[in-house]
């Protein structure tokens, strides 16, 4: 027998699955945010979490707690929105799960069964943060961050990353292919696909780190080739976007989504990370690469493109937003997905004209304070000249 419990429950999910995502007065010309998250623990379906079973759960209690829904690639496929997030149990393992929408800013709802990836890596203890890449090879590749334990040293915290392969066509079969190698970087996470093939080979956005935490002489977002994707490896990264100090990325920084193909090159969403007294603070930020050589940056606007505002800012890892996927549709709408605080899951969206717009536009950091002063005296004497002028 069914606990009645279940249908309390259920009504009240009900209305949280079909509430309508309304936009805020935030306003910078570029994108816009929304009123609520797209994804929470609380759109995770009961049945994931709950012994439905009066019998055996008599009190109805949660069985397998959803602590967070956070970094979700995304992809468009037959005119739906489609996410892979990451969820989190309360066991602190991660898995991901497949949520759709009509519309890409509400309604999203979870299938009924996470994704259980070939279980090829023994020594694999938890994963996350896919990357979905529609590839020029008529796959649709995830990117994601393979976790294990560090046994070469004597710390229970120690762990290795890096960055494991899977490919399907429809996101409901997966083929888990062999984990990425870089011969010279010991780990790697926030790894990317790039969706076409450059010489003829599979390459990859890359983040070179020299252990789980650290980047250590890792210099920014790399790029490699491979000949092979079934037996991925990179044998040299060249540096693309690097980390530059007394910036958003001077601590370290990944690559995002998937870059977005435009007629004057490839934009890239990425997020930085400065230390700060408070710890850790996420940002995301937006570059270009050449259109004939991916790893030749073109464009760099000044600082970051999304920071974390009000309630976005609290969480299990606060002050963070995080982005691994975006969408562009056919009409030319940019969907950027980005979690808040290791937490839930948001959207804020440009048309691709804003997007490049910012991107080629926006004036670079000129590295020094006195400079950005100087800078910004330009666009105000500009202004005012203009104001006078009316």
């Amino acid at each position: 027998m069914i606990h009645e419990k279940y249908y309390e429950e259920l009504e009240k999910q009900k209305l949280l699955l079909e509430r309508k995502n309304q936009k805020t007065d935030f306003y910078n010309g570029i994108y816009e945010r929304y009123q609520y998250p797209v994804l929470t623990r609380e759109h995770a379906p009961l049945t994931w979490r709950y012994d439905l079973d009066k019998e055996t759960n008599p009190l109805f209690l949660e069985r397998l707690g959803i602590n967070a829904v956070m970094n979700a690639g995304a992809i468009l496929l037959n005119g739906k929105y489609y996410l892979v997030a990451r969820v989190e149990g309360n066991d602190r393992k991660s898995f991901f799960a497949v949520a759709e929408s009509e519309n890409g800013i509400d309604g999203f709802r979870f299938w009924d069964y996470p994704i259980l990836l070939e279980d090829i890596c023994k020594e694999e203890t938890n994963v996350y943060d896919m990357r979905l890449t529609k590839h020029e090879d008529g796959y649709i590749y995830g990117v994601f961050c393979s976790e294990s334990k560090d046994t070469a040293v004597d710390d229970l915290s120690a762990a290795v990353a890096v960055a494991g392969i899977v490919r399907t066509k429809d996101l409901k079969t997966w083929e888990r292919l062999p984990n990425l190698v870089t011969l010279h970087s010991p780990q790697q996470r926030n790894v990317v696909l790039h969706p076409e093939f450059v010489n003829g080979k599979y390459a990859f956005y890359t983040r070179p780190m020299d252990d789980f935490i650290e980047t250590g002489s890792g210099g920014g977002i790399g790029f490699g080739l491979c000949d092979d994707i079934c037996h991925a490896v990179i044998d040299e990264e060249k540096m693309t976007s690097l980390r530059k100090y007394h910036t958003i990325t001077e601590a370290k920084n990944g690559a995002g989504a998937t870059p977005i193909k435009t007629d004057k090159g490839w934009i890239h969403i990425a997020h930085g990370v400065r230390n700060t007294a408070a710890g850790l603070r996420y940002v995301i930020y937006a570059f270009a690469t050449d259109l004939k050589d991916p790893s030749k940056v073109i464009a760099e606007p000044s600082g970051l493109l999304i920071g974390p505002r009000g309630e976005e800012r609290i969480g299990d890892v606060s002050n963070v937003v995080f982005t691994n996927g975006a969408i562009v549709n056919e009409n030319n709408e940019v969907f950027l997905y980005y979690a808040s605080s290791d937490t839930r899951v948001h959207v804020a969206t440009m048309s691709l004209e804003r997007l490049m717009d910012y991107v080629f536009h926006t004036p670079e950091d000129p590295g020094r304070s006195t400079l950005c002063v100087e800078q910004r005296i330009e666009l105000i004497k500009k202004n005012l000249e203009l104001l006078a002028e009316a």
